[in-house]
C-alpha cells in the first residue's frame, strides 16, 4: 500500500477571508474626528498566500483525475460507472448493475477546485460504502483516468459535461429555433481538440424545405463528418442514426429546443424522456433536461442526453490551436508564407487566398477568426 503523502491545496472561495479589511489610513483621513476608535494596528501574517491553504492527506499519486489508488487495492472500495450528477449527489452504477447514491468525499471536492464539479456523468469511479444496505449509499473517493471529456468553460472553471464517450452527437435544427452553425463549429472544436468522433445532426428538417440546407451539410460531408438529416415527426433520418448510434457512447449535445430528447425517443421508444415544446415568444428551448443523464438503450450502446447550452466557450484552448480543430483549415494553413500565420491580415495567407477562389467556405473562415479571436482574449485576461 501506498505511504501517505502530505499537500497543500488552496482554501475554497467561501472557506478564504479578505486579509484586511480596509485601508487604515485612509479610514481615519476620511474622519479625523473619530480617529481614536479606529484601529491603530493590524496584524498581517508574512506567509501571505501561504496562509489560506490547507493540509491534506492521501496515497500517492494525488494528480487531478487520477485514482489515490488502482481499483481493488484499497479495503472496502469497489467501482462503478456514474450516471447522473444532481448537484452533489451522484448515482454510480456498479459491475452488477446495482444504481447507488453516493455522495462526493470532501478531499475531490477540495482538490478539484479548478472544476465547476470533480465528477461528471460517464466517469468510471472508485466509490467506498455498503451495497448490501437499503437504501445502498456510498461516497466517491476517486476518479479514474478520464479517456476523454467534452468540455467548456463555465466562470472562470472547467466545465466538465461529459467524459468517456466515443463520439458526440451535435443536434441543431433547420427552424424554431433557428440553426446556429458557429455553436456547430464549437462543439466540433471541442470534440477534436479531446478525441471524440463528432456526427452532426439537423432535426426539424419537416419545417423547411430540405433543399435549403443542402449547401450546409455539404461543407460538413466534404470534411468527412456524418451528416444526417432527420425530422421526428416523418422519421426522416431515424434510421440512418439508429445504425451511427448501435453499439457506441454517444453524448446528445446542442442548444435548448433543438429536439435531442424526441430524437432519442425516436430512436429507442421505450426510453420515455420526457419533452416540451418550443416557446413561441421567443423560439427558445424550455430546458426539460436539466442534467447530464446516463442512459442505456435497446440496440447494445448507451446515450447521455445532456442539458440544453445556449453558450458554449471553449476549455483551454490557444488560439494557435484554433486552425488545427477545423479540418478545412488544417491543410491549407501548413501553405501560408509565415508560421504563426492567424489567416486575418498576413500578406501570402493560403487560407485567405482559397476563401477568395472560392476554395474554402466563408463563413467557416469566418467562424475559425471569431474563435481564435476570443481565445486569445481569455489568454490575456488570464495573463493580466
Amino acid at each position: 500500500m501506498a505511504k501517505p503523502r502530505k499537500f497543500r491545496v488552496d482554501f475554497r472561495k467561501n472557506r478564504s477571508a479578505r486579509c484586511r479589511s480596509g485601508n487604515l489610513t485612509r479610514a481615519v483621513a476620511s474622519d479625523p474626528l473619530h480617529a481614536a476608535d479606529h484601529a491603530g494596528s493590524e496584524r498581517i501574517s508574512g506567509k501571505g498566500d501561504l496562509t489560506r491553504k490547507r493540509t491534506l492527506i492521501a496515497p500517492e499519486p494525488i494528480d487531478p483525475g487520477l485514482p489515490t489508488e488502482p481499483v481493488g487495492t484499497l479495503v472496502g472500495l469497489w467501482r462503478g460507472q456514474v450516471l447522473l450528477v444532481h448537484g452533489l449527489q451522484s448515482f454510480v452504477r456498479d459491475t452488477n448493475g446495482q444504481i447507488v447514491r453516493c455522495t462526493t468525499s470532501r478531499l475531490l471536492r477540495t482538490v478539484f477546485t479548478e472544476q465547476r464539479h470533480p465528477v461528471a456523468a460517464g466517469d468510471w469511479v472508485s466509490v467506498r460504502g455498503d451495497q448490501q444496505s437499503s437504501p445502498a449509499v456510498g461516497t466517491i473517493q476517486a476518479v479514474e483516468p478520464r479517456r476523454n471529456a467534452l468540455c467548456r468553460a463555465s466562470r472562470g472553471r472547467r466545465h466538465v459535461i461529459v467524459a468517456n464517450v466515443d463520439q458526440v452527437l451535435i443536434v441543431g435544427s433547420a427552424a424554431m429555433p433557428d440553426l446556429k452553425a458557429g455553436l456547430i463549429d464549437r462543439f466540433i472544436v471541442a470534440a477534436e481538440a479531446s478525441g471524440i468522433r463528432p456526427i452532426i445532426c439537423i432535426n426539424k428538417v419537416d419545417l423547411v424545405d430540405p433543399a435549403t440546407l443542402v449547401p450546409l451539410a455539404g461543407v460538413y460531408a466534404r470534411m468527412g463528418y456524418s451528416v444526417v438529416l432527420c425530422s421526428t415527426v416523418t422519421a426522416m433520418g431515424i434510421q440512418r442514426l439508429q445504425s451511427e448510434l448501435t453499439g457506441r457512447l454517444t453524448a446528445i449535445v446542442g442548444q435548448s429546443g433543438v429536439g435531442k430528447s424526441s430524437i432519442l425517443n425516436a430512436i429507442d421508444p421505450a426510453l420515455g424522456l420526457p419533452v416540451a415544446e418550443v416557446s413561441h415568444d421567443n423560439e427558445k428551448g424550455r430546458h426539460t433536461t436539466t442534467t447530464a443523464r446516463l442512459i442505456p438503450h435497446s440496440r447494445g450502446g448507451s446515450f447521455v442526453d445532456t442539458p440544453g447550452i445556449r453558450q458554449f466557450q471553449l476549455w483551454e484552448i490557444i488560439a494557435a490551436e484554433v486552425p488545427a480543430a477545423f479540418r478545412d483549415l488544417r491543410p491549407l494553413a501548413n501553405c501560408c508564407r509565415f508560421p504563426d500565420c492567424s489567416h486575418t491580415h498576413e500578406a501570402g495567407c493560403a487560407v485567405k487566398d482559397a476563401v477568395a477562389d472560392g476554395l474554402l467556405d466563408t463563413r467557416r473562415w469566418e467562424s475559425c477568426c471569431h474563435l481564435a479571436a476570443q481565445a486569445d482574449n481569455r489568454s490575456e485576461d488570464l495573463n493580466e
